[in-house]
C-alpha cells in the first residue's frame, strides 16, 4: 500500500507574529507515513493511547555506508516526543522523502518545517 504523505507546517520565523496552526494526524500503521524532506523537518508524535506505542524513523546509508534508524522508540501513555531535525544525507530516500511509521493508529503526527538558513 502507499504511504501516507504529510504536509509539513512551516514554523514562523522570528519577525512573524503569527502562530502557525498545527493539526495531528492519525497514524496509517498499515501504510506509513512519509513526507517531503528539504532536511528541515522534524515530526512531533503524540500518544493518544493509555499503553505505550512505538515509532520508528527510516534512515539510509550515508556516504560511508552506515544507517541508524530511530527504531521502535517508546511512547509512554498520553506522552508527547519530538524528533529531529533530519539532515537529508543519512534520511532522505531515494523518492526524497523522510519515511516514518507508528505502531498503532493511537499516534497522531504532525510535521513542522523549520525556516532555517
Amino acid at each position: 500500500m502507499a504511504r501516507v504523505t504529510h504536509t509539513a507546517v512551516a514554523v514562523p520565523g522570528s519577525l512573524d507574529f503569527d502562530g502557525a496552526a498545527i493539526t495531528f494526524v492519525a497514524a496509517t500503521p498499515a501504510s506509513d507515513e512519509q513526507v517531503v524532506h528539504t532536511g528541515k523537518e522534524m515530526i512531533i508524535a503524540q500518544n493518544t493511547t493509555g499503553g505505550a506505542l512505538t515509532v520508528t524513523v527510516t534512515s539510509v546509508a550515508d556516504p560511508f555506508g552506515r544507517t541508524k534508524d530511530v527504531a521502535a522508540d517508546s511512547i509512554g501513555a498520553n506522552a508527547f516526543k519530538i524528533y529531529g531535525p533530519f539532515a537529508t544525507t543519512g534520511w532522505q530516500q531515494t523518492d526524497g522523502n523522510l519515511y516514518f511509521e507508528a505502531s498503532g493508529a493511537g499516534i497522531t503526527f504532525v510535521v513542522l518545517k523549520l525556516s532555517l538558513p
